[in-house]
């Protein structure tokens, strides 16, 4: 992301993993792990939302881990439908963010790992913050999300989203009343709107 960023491999269940981490200048709040949109279409931890995610929490204090899934850069393995890449995801927390403060984030099948991510671990972890971008409802079953963390949580998502359309997204937050926060005119990608997602996380990310 920039040129303080610090690459390395890590240990992960299909072989190493290639983690990128960002870190504030000042005092750091906890962890955030953030993962990429789908790998066969191209997702990577450099995606453009997945940037814009980290700088925010960056320039909120938080720590910011971005990862490749398995088969993705330097990162060993093959593609596993999001089974495996929940693995992944839940690897990089272990190792990068064994205690403490966490957010937890990702844009398009990364938030559809997230959402299961999130039910994995909050019978074990304090999550301070989630951030959905993008939510692929359309495409993968989402996990819902526990009311308790309604709160804490941010559904954000294109109006014209044509990979994924807003009508998926909220038929997935209905039963749940989870609110949805809609981007006017925005796309799946959010071209010429990123500083605006990365306004509206970094309000979210206000204590």
């Amino acid at each position: 992301m920039n040129a303080q960023t610090e690459y390395l491999l890590q240990a992960g269940p299909a072989g190493a993993l290639e983690v990128a981490i960002d870190r504030p200048s000042g005092h750091v709040l906890g962890t955030a792990v953030i993962a990429h949109p789908h790998p066969l279409f191209g997702g990577t931890l450099s995606n453009k939302v997945v940037q814009t995610l980290a700088r925010a929490f960056v320039q909120s204090g938080w720590r910011a881990v971005r990862f490749n899934f398995r088969g993705v850069g330097r990162s060993e393995g093959e593609h596993d439908n999001g089974r495996g890449e929940l693995d992944d995801m839940l690897a990089v927390v272990a190792a990068q963010a064994p205690e403490g403060p966490l957010c937890l984030a990702g844009f398009s099948f990364g938030a559809f790992v997230t959402s299961h991510a999130v039910a994995r671990l909050a019978a074990s972890r304090e999550l301070q913050r989630i951030v959905l971008v993008g939510t692929a409802a359309s495409r993968f079953e989402v996990a819902p999300l526990a009311g308790e963390l309604h709160a804490r949580t941010l559904v954000l998502h294109g109006e014209q989203d044509d990979t994924v359309p807003l009508a998926a997204v909220l038929d997935w937050a209905r039963p749940q009343s989870l609110p949805v926060l809609v981007v006017p005119g925005g796309g799946h990608f959010f071209h010429g709107q990123l500083p605006l997602l990365k306004d509206i996380v970094l309000r979210h990310l206000r204590p």
